[in-house]
Protein backbone atom coordinates (compact mmCIF):
# COMPACT_ATOMS: atom_id res chain seq x y z
CA UNK A 1 0.00 0.00 0.00
CA UNK A 2 1.35 3.44 -0.92
CA UNK A 3 0.84 5.56 2.18
CA UNK A 4 1.15 9.34 2.15
CA UNK A 5 2.72 10.95 5.21
CA UNK A 6 0.97 13.73 7.13
CA UNK A 7 3.43 16.25 5.69
CA UNK A 8 2.75 15.07 2.16
CA UNK A 9 -1.02 15.23 2.63
CA UNK A 10 -0.80 18.63 4.34
CA UNK A 11 1.15 19.95 1.36
CA UNK A 12 -1.66 18.84 -0.95
CA UNK A 13 -4.61 19.95 1.17
CA UNK A 14 -6.77 22.61 -0.37
CA UNK A 15 -6.67 25.06 2.53
CA UNK A 16 -4.50 27.41 0.50
CA UNK A 17 -6.79 27.23 -2.53
CA UNK A 18 -9.37 30.00 -2.86
CA UNK A 19 -12.04 27.63 -4.15
CA UNK A 20 -10.82 24.05 -4.06
CA UNK A 21 -12.31 21.76 -6.67
CA UNK A 22 -12.90 18.03 -6.66
CA UNK A 23 -9.23 17.36 -7.38
CA UNK A 24 -8.07 19.28 -4.31
CA UNK A 25 -10.61 17.59 -2.05
CA UNK A 26 -9.56 14.22 -3.43
CA UNK A 27 -5.97 14.78 -2.24
CA UNK A 28 -7.11 14.66 1.39
CA UNK A 29 -8.40 11.12 0.97
CA UNK A 30 -5.20 9.78 -0.58
CA UNK A 31 -3.76 9.09 2.88
CA UNK A 32 -5.95 5.97 3.13
CA UNK A 33 -8.24 7.31 5.85
CA UNK A 34 -12.00 7.15 5.25
CA UNK A 35 -13.88 10.35 6.07
CA UNK A 36 -17.41 11.71 6.05
CA UNK A 37 -18.57 14.69 4.03
CA UNK A 38 -18.86 16.66 7.27
CA UNK A 39 -15.24 15.92 8.14
CA UNK A 40 -14.15 17.03 4.67
CA UNK A 41 -16.15 20.22 5.05
CA UNK A 42 -14.42 20.91 8.37
CA UNK A 43 -10.98 20.28 6.85
CA UNK A 44 -11.58 22.50 3.81
CA UNK A 45 -13.75 25.22 5.27
CA UNK A 46 -16.24 24.74 2.44
CA UNK A 47 -19.98 24.54 2.83
CA UNK A 48 -21.30 21.00 3.23
CA UNK A 49 -23.40 21.42 0.11
CA UNK A 50 -20.30 22.32 -1.93
CA UNK A 51 -18.36 19.38 -0.53
CA UNK A 52 -21.31 17.07 -1.24
CA UNK A 53 -21.41 18.12 -4.91
CA UNK A 54 -17.71 17.53 -5.40
CA UNK A 55 -17.62 14.27 -3.49
CA UNK A 56 -20.58 13.00 -5.48
CA UNK A 57 -18.68 13.84 -8.69
CA UNK A 58 -15.67 11.89 -7.43
CA UNK A 59 -17.92 8.94 -6.58
CA UNK A 60 -19.49 9.08 -10.04
CA UNK A 61 -16.02 9.12 -11.61
CA UNK A 62 -15.07 6.04 -9.59
CA UNK A 63 -12.23 7.69 -7.68
CA UNK A 64 -13.96 7.34 -4.31
CA UNK A 65 -15.89 4.42 -2.84
CA UNK A 66 -18.28 4.00 0.10
CA UNK A 67 -16.43 2.86 3.24
CA UNK A 68 -19.09 2.11 5.80
CA UNK A 69 -20.73 4.39 8.31
CA UNK A 70 -19.34 6.63 11.01
CA UNK A 71 -20.65 6.60 14.59
CA UNK A 72 -23.96 8.42 14.78
CA UNK A 73 -24.34 11.40 17.09
CA UNK A 74 -28.10 11.21 16.65
CA UNK A 75 -30.16 10.26 13.64
CA UNK A 76 -28.89 8.40 10.59
CA UNK A 77 -25.17 7.49 10.75
CA UNK A 78 -23.13 9.50 8.21
CA UNK A 79 -21.49 7.58 5.37
CA UNK A 80 -17.72 7.37 5.14
CA UNK A 81 -15.88 7.70 1.84
CA UNK A 82 -12.43 6.43 0.88
CA UNK A 83 -9.96 6.51 -1.99
CA UNK A 84 -10.79 3.81 -4.55
CA UNK A 85 -7.34 2.49 -5.42
CA UNK A 86 -8.83 0.21 -8.10
CA UNK A 87 -10.27 3.10 -10.09
CA UNK A 88 -7.44 2.51 -12.53
CA UNK A 89 -4.06 0.88 -12.91
CA UNK A 90 -0.61 2.01 -14.00
CA UNK A 91 2.22 0.17 -15.69
CA UNK A 92 5.62 0.51 -14.05
CA UNK A 93 8.85 -0.36 -15.88
CA UNK A 94 12.36 -0.81 -14.49
CA UNK A 95 14.97 -1.01 -17.26
CA UNK A 96 18.48 -2.02 -16.25
CA UNK A 97 21.57 -2.82 -18.26
CA UNK A 98 20.74 -6.53 -18.32
CA UNK A 99 17.22 -6.85 -16.93
CA UNK A 100 13.75 -5.43 -17.42
CA UNK A 101 10.87 -5.67 -14.97
CA UNK A 102 7.38 -4.50 -15.82
CA UNK A 103 4.57 -4.46 -13.29
CA UNK A 104 0.94 -3.47 -13.15
CA UNK A 105 -0.03 -1.59 -9.98
CA UNK A 106 -3.17 -0.06 -8.58
CA UNK A 107 -3.38 3.66 -7.78
CA UNK A 108 -2.22 3.12 -4.19
CA UNK A 109 1.03 1.53 -5.36
CA UNK A 110 0.12 -2.10 -4.73
CA UNK A 111 1.86 -4.33 -7.28
CA UNK A 112 -0.78 -6.63 -8.77
CA UNK A 113 1.45 -8.63 -11.11
CA UNK A 114 4.89 -8.38 -12.72
CA UNK A 115 7.28 -9.94 -15.20
CA UNK A 116 11.08 -9.85 -15.37
CA UNK A 117 13.23 -10.78 -18.33
CA UNK A 118 16.91 -10.69 -19.28
CA UNK A 119 17.75 -7.96 -21.80
CA UNK A 120 20.68 -6.08 -23.30
CA UNK A 121 20.04 -2.34 -23.03
CA UNK A 122 22.42 -1.94 -25.99
CA UNK A 123 19.84 -3.54 -28.29
CA UNK A 124 18.35 -0.08 -28.65
CA UNK A 125 15.07 1.54 -27.72
CA UNK A 126 12.61 0.40 -30.39
CA UNK A 127 13.13 -3.36 -30.27
CA UNK A 128 13.44 -3.37 -26.49
CA UNK A 129 10.39 -1.20 -25.88
CA UNK A 130 8.35 -3.37 -28.24
CA UNK A 131 9.12 -6.39 -26.07
CA UNK A 132 8.35 -4.52 -22.84
CA UNK A 133 5.07 -3.14 -24.18
CA UNK A 134 4.00 -6.61 -25.26
CA UNK A 135 4.65 -7.80 -21.69
CA UNK A 136 2.61 -4.86 -20.43
CA UNK A 137 -0.31 -5.71 -22.67
CA UNK A 138 -0.23 -9.29 -21.37
CA UNK A 139 -0.24 -8.07 -17.74
CA UNK A 140 -3.22 -5.83 -18.42
CA UNK A 141 -5.10 -8.88 -19.65
CA UNK A 142 -4.58 -10.96 -16.50
CA UNK A 143 -7.41 -11.41 -13.95
CA UNK A 144 -5.73 -8.97 -11.52
CA UNK A 145 -6.22 -5.99 -13.84
CA UNK A 146 -8.49 -7.05 -16.70
CA UNK A 147 -11.24 -4.53 -17.32
CA UNK A 148 -9.58 -1.75 -15.28
CA UNK A 149 -8.55 1.38 -17.17
CA UNK A 150 -4.85 2.05 -17.71
CA UNK A 151 -4.18 5.61 -16.52
CA UNK A 152 -0.44 6.01 -17.05
CA UNK A 153 2.99 4.47 -17.48
CA UNK A 154 6.18 5.15 -15.49
CA UNK A 155 9.60 4.07 -16.74
CA UNK A 156 13.01 4.09 -15.04
CA UNK A 157 16.15 3.87 -17.19
CA UNK A 158 19.84 3.43 -16.25
CA UNK A 159 21.03 6.84 -17.40
CA UNK A 160 20.45 10.60 -17.22
CA UNK A 161 16.98 11.75 -18.30
CA UNK A 162 15.61 15.16 -19.16
CA UNK A 163 12.52 14.69 -17.06
CA UNK A 164 10.41 17.34 -18.79
CA UNK A 165 10.63 15.46 -22.11
CA UNK A 166 11.34 11.90 -20.94
CA UNK A 167 14.35 11.69 -23.27
CA UNK A 168 17.57 9.98 -22.10
CA UNK A 169 20.50 12.39 -22.46
CA UNK A 170 23.98 11.06 -23.26
CA UNK A 171 23.41 7.84 -21.30
CA UNK A 172 26.82 6.12 -21.10
CA UNK A 173 25.58 2.51 -21.07
CA UNK A 174 22.58 2.96 -23.38
CA UNK A 175 23.85 3.12 -26.99
CA UNK A 176 21.16 4.31 -29.38
CA UNK A 177 18.99 5.88 -26.68
CA UNK A 178 20.38 9.44 -26.66
CA UNK A 179 17.48 11.92 -27.10
CA UNK A 180 15.13 9.10 -28.11
CA UNK A 181 11.49 10.10 -27.58
CA UNK A 182 10.54 7.32 -25.17
CA UNK A 183 7.11 8.76 -24.21
CA UNK A 184 6.17 9.36 -27.85
CA UNK A 185 7.14 5.84 -28.86
CA UNK A 186 5.26 4.23 -25.97
CA UNK A 187 2.16 6.31 -26.67
CA UNK A 188 1.87 4.73 -30.11
CA UNK A 189 0.75 1.62 -28.22
CA UNK A 190 -0.84 3.08 -25.07
CA UNK A 191 -2.42 6.53 -25.35
CA UNK A 192 -1.83 7.54 -21.72
CA UNK A 193 0.62 9.84 -19.89
CA UNK A 194 4.16 8.39 -19.92
CA UNK A 195 6.81 9.57 -17.42
CA UNK A 196 10.48 8.60 -17.70
CA UNK A 197 13.16 9.11 -15.03
CA UNK A 198 16.58 7.94 -13.97
CA UNK A 199 16.50 4.56 -12.21
CA UNK A 200 18.05 5.95 -9.02
CA UNK A 201 15.23 8.46 -8.64
CA UNK A 202 12.56 5.78 -8.88
CA UNK A 203 14.53 3.59 -6.44
CA UNK A 204 14.53 6.51 -4.00
CA UNK A 205 10.75 6.85 -4.37
CA UNK A 206 10.23 3.12 -3.82
CA UNK A 207 12.52 2.93 -0.79
CA UNK A 208 10.95 6.02 0.73
CA UNK A 209 7.39 4.72 0.33
CA UNK A 210 8.01 1.20 1.61
CA UNK A 211 10.57 1.68 4.38
CA UNK A 212 10.80 5.35 5.40
CA UNK A 213 7.40 6.96 4.66
CA UNK A 214 7.63 9.33 7.63
CA UNK A 215 11.14 10.59 6.81
CA UNK A 216 11.18 13.87 4.89
CA UNK A 217 14.90 13.97 4.03
CA UNK A 218 16.48 10.87 2.54
CA UNK A 219 19.24 10.09 0.06
CA UNK A 220 19.30 6.80 -1.82
CA UNK A 221 22.72 5.87 -3.23
CA UNK A 222 22.98 3.15 -5.84
CA UNK A 223 26.41 1.53 -6.20
CA UNK A 224 26.35 -0.84 -9.12
CA UNK A 225 27.68 -0.64 -12.70
CA UNK A 226 27.53 3.11 -12.10
CA UNK A 227 26.94 5.32 -9.06
CA UNK A 228 24.10 7.78 -8.54
CA UNK A 229 21.87 9.26 -5.87
CA UNK A 230 18.16 9.96 -5.54
CA UNK A 231 17.46 12.94 -3.29
CA UNK A 232 14.26 13.36 -1.30
CA UNK A 233 14.10 16.67 0.56
CA UNK A 234 11.07 18.01 2.36
CA UNK A 235 9.24 14.82 1.38
CA UNK A 236 9.64 15.52 -2.35
CA UNK A 237 11.97 14.02 -4.95
CA UNK A 238 14.46 16.65 -6.11
CA UNK A 239 15.44 16.39 -9.78
CA UNK A 240 17.15 19.76 -10.23
CA UNK A 241 16.68 22.19 -13.11
CA UNK A 242 17.14 19.70 -15.95
CA UNK A 243 16.80 16.41 -14.10
CA UNK A 244 20.47 15.71 -13.41
CA UNK A 245 20.46 16.16 -9.61
CA UNK A 246 22.17 13.30 -7.77
CA UNK A 247 24.90 12.56 -10.33
CA UNK A 248 27.47 11.56 -7.71
CA UNK A 249 29.38 9.31 -10.05
CA UNK A 250 31.05 12.18 -11.89
CA UNK A 251 32.23 13.99 -8.75
CA UNK A 252 35.99 13.99 -8.28
CA UNK A 253 36.81 12.20 -5.05
CA UNK A 254 38.78 14.14 -2.43
CA UNK A 255 41.93 12.33 -1.33
CA UNK A 256 41.62 11.77 2.39
CA UNK A 257 44.33 10.99 4.91
CA UNK A 258 45.73 7.52 4.50
CA UNK A 259 44.61 7.33 0.88
CA UNK A 260 46.63 4.95 -1.27
CA UNK A 261 45.97 7.01 -4.41
CA UNK A 262 48.83 8.64 -6.23
CA UNK A 263 49.19 12.46 -6.17
CA UNK A 264 47.38 13.93 -9.15
CA UNK A 265 44.89 11.06 -9.36
CA UNK A 266 41.78 12.91 -10.57
CA UNK A 267 39.49 9.98 -11.23
CA UNK A 268 35.83 10.53 -10.42
CA UNK A 269 33.81 8.41 -8.00
CA UNK A 270 32.47 6.07 -10.68
CA UNK A 271 36.00 5.34 -11.93
CA UNK A 272 37.09 4.45 -8.40
CA UNK A 273 34.17 2.79 -6.64
CA UNK A 274 31.60 1.47 -9.12
CA UNK A 275 31.07 -2.24 -9.58
CA UNK A 276 32.74 -2.05 -12.99
CA UNK A 277 35.79 -0.28 -11.52
CA UNK A 278 36.10 -2.83 -8.72
CA UNK A 279 35.89 -5.72 -11.18
CA UNK A 280 38.64 -4.16 -13.31
CA UNK A 281 40.90 -3.60 -10.29
CA UNK A 282 40.42 -7.14 -9.02
CA UNK A 283 40.99 -8.61 -12.46
CA UNK A 284 44.22 -6.64 -12.76
CA UNK A 285 45.25 -8.18 -9.45
CA UNK A 286 44.76 -11.68 -10.82
CA UNK A 287 41.24 -12.41 -9.59
CA UNK A 288 38.42 -13.66 -11.80
CA UNK A 289 36.05 -10.71 -11.92
CA UNK A 290 34.44 -9.41 -15.08
CA UNK A 291 31.29 -7.83 -13.64
CA UNK A 292 29.84 -6.34 -10.44
CA UNK A 293 28.16 -9.71 -9.79
CA UNK A 294 31.60 -11.36 -9.76
CA UNK A 295 32.79 -8.83 -7.20
CA UNK A 296 29.83 -9.66 -4.96
CA UNK A 297 30.50 -13.40 -5.33
CA UNK A 298 34.16 -12.92 -4.33
CA UNK A 299 33.19 -10.88 -1.27
CA UNK A 300 30.65 -13.47 -0.18
CA UNK A 301 33.27 -16.18 -0.64
CA UNK A 302 35.55 -14.33 1.79
CA UNK A 303 38.14 -13.16 -0.76
CA UNK A 304 40.33 -10.72 1.19
CA UNK A 305 41.20 -8.55 -1.83
CA UNK A 306 37.55 -8.19 -2.83
CA UNK A 307 36.52 -7.35 0.74
CA UNK A 308 39.17 -4.64 1.07
CA UNK A 309 38.38 -3.23 -2.38
CA UNK A 310 34.69 -3.03 -1.47
CA UNK A 311 35.42 -1.36 1.87
CA UNK A 312 37.68 1.15 0.12
CA UNK A 313 34.91 1.81 -2.37
CA UNK A 314 32.71 2.62 0.62
CA UNK A 315 35.33 5.07 1.89
CA UNK A 316 35.44 6.76 -1.54
CA UNK A 317 31.65 6.99 -1.65
CA UNK A 318 31.80 8.37 1.89
CA UNK A 319 34.22 11.12 0.85
CA UNK A 320 31.63 12.46 -1.58
CA UNK A 321 28.66 11.80 0.72
CA UNK A 322 30.28 13.75 3.57
CA UNK A 323 29.93 16.91 1.50
CA UNK A 324 26.37 15.97 0.54
CA UNK A 325 25.49 15.46 4.22
CA UNK A 326 26.87 18.88 5.14
CA UNK A 327 24.90 20.53 2.31
CA UNK A 328 21.55 18.71 2.57
CA UNK A 329 21.44 17.36 6.15
CA UNK A 330 19.46 14.15 5.42
CA UNK A 331 18.03 11.96 8.17
CA UNK A 332 18.68 8.71 6.31
CA UNK A 333 21.21 7.55 3.72
CA UNK A 334 20.20 4.29 2.07
CA UNK A 335 22.77 2.25 0.14
CA UNK A 336 21.46 0.04 -2.66
CA UNK A 337 22.60 -1.53 -5.90
CA UNK A 338 24.49 -4.73 -6.55
CA UNK A 339 27.66 -3.83 -4.62
CA UNK A 340 25.64 -2.85 -1.54
CA UNK A 341 24.27 -6.40 -1.51
CA UNK A 342 27.76 -7.77 -0.86
CA UNK A 343 27.27 -7.34 2.88
CA UNK A 344 28.38 -4.81 5.47
CA UNK A 345 31.73 -3.94 3.90
CA UNK A 346 30.56 -1.10 1.64
CA UNK A 347 28.33 0.23 4.43
CA UNK A 348 31.22 0.16 6.92
CA UNK A 349 33.47 2.14 4.60
CA UNK A 350 30.81 4.80 4.02
CA UNK A 351 30.06 5.17 7.74
CA UNK A 352 33.75 5.37 8.59
CA UNK A 353 34.26 8.48 6.46
CA UNK A 354 30.88 10.24 6.68
CA UNK A 355 30.77 10.25 10.47
CA UNK A 356 34.35 11.51 10.61
CA UNK A 357 34.17 14.21 7.94
CA UNK A 358 30.65 15.63 8.30
CA UNK A 359 29.79 18.27 10.88
CA UNK A 360 28.46 16.89 14.19
CA UNK A 361 25.08 18.62 13.90
CA UNK A 362 24.45 16.91 10.55
CA UNK A 363 25.37 13.43 11.81
CA UNK A 364 24.03 13.33 15.36
CA UNK A 365 20.78 11.70 14.18
CA UNK A 366 21.93 10.43 10.78
CA UNK A 367 21.38 6.74 9.97
CA UNK A 368 23.32 5.07 7.14
CA UNK A 369 21.56 1.83 6.25
CA UNK A 370 21.25 -0.84 3.60
CA UNK A 371 18.26 -0.90 1.25
CA UNK A 372 15.29 -2.88 2.57
CA UNK A 373 12.81 -2.43 -0.27
CA UNK A 374 14.06 -5.41 -2.28
CA UNK A 375 13.85 -6.16 -5.97
CA UNK A 376 10.52 -4.41 -6.43
CA UNK A 377 11.68 -1.00 -5.21
CA UNK A 378 12.26 0.33 -8.72
CA UNK A 379 8.90 -0.69 -10.22
CA UNK A 380 7.16 0.52 -7.07
CA UNK A 381 8.93 3.87 -7.45
CA UNK A 382 7.90 4.08 -11.10
CA UNK A 383 4.31 3.33 -10.11
CA UNK A 384 4.41 6.04 -7.45
CA UNK A 385 5.84 8.55 -9.91
CA UNK A 386 3.08 8.09 -12.46
CA UNK A 387 0.27 7.74 -9.89
CA UNK A 388 1.20 11.10 -8.37
CA UNK A 389 1.00 12.67 -11.81
CA UNK A 390 -2.31 11.20 -12.94
CA UNK A 391 -3.89 11.85 -9.53
CA UNK A 392 -2.73 15.46 -9.26
CA UNK A 393 -5.52 17.97 -8.54
CA UNK A 394 -5.63 19.29 -12.12
CA UNK A 395 -5.69 15.82 -13.66
CA UNK A 396 -8.36 14.60 -11.25
CA UNK A 397 -10.50 17.60 -12.18
CA UNK A 398 -10.09 16.75 -15.87
CA UNK A 399 -10.90 13.10 -15.21
CA UNK A 400 -14.03 13.99 -13.22
CA UNK A 401 -15.21 16.39 -15.92
CA UNK A 402 -14.74 13.77 -18.64
CA UNK A 403 -16.56 11.05 -16.66
CA UNK A 404 -19.48 13.18 -15.51
CA UNK A 405 -20.42 14.95 -18.74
Amino acid sequence: MLWFTDAMVDALRPAAAANPGAGEIFQILRDGTARTKAELAALTGLARSTVALRVDALLAAGLLRPAGEAVSTGGRPPARLAFNSRAGVVLAVDLGATHATIAVADLAGVILDSRTRTIDIGDGPESLLDVILADGAALLDTPASAGISLLGIGIGVPGPVEHSTGRPTNPPIMPGWDRFDVPGYVQRTFDVPVLVDNDVNILALGEHATTWPHVDDLIFVKVSTGIGAGIIAGGQLQRGAQGSAGDMGHVQVPSGSGSAREPGDERDLEALASGAALATALRTGGHEASSPADVVDLVRAGNAAAIEATRQAGRDVGEVLATVVNLLNPSIIVLGGSIARAGEHLLAGVREVVYRRSIPLATQHLAIVQSQAGDRAAVLGAAIMVAREVLSPANVDRHVAARTR
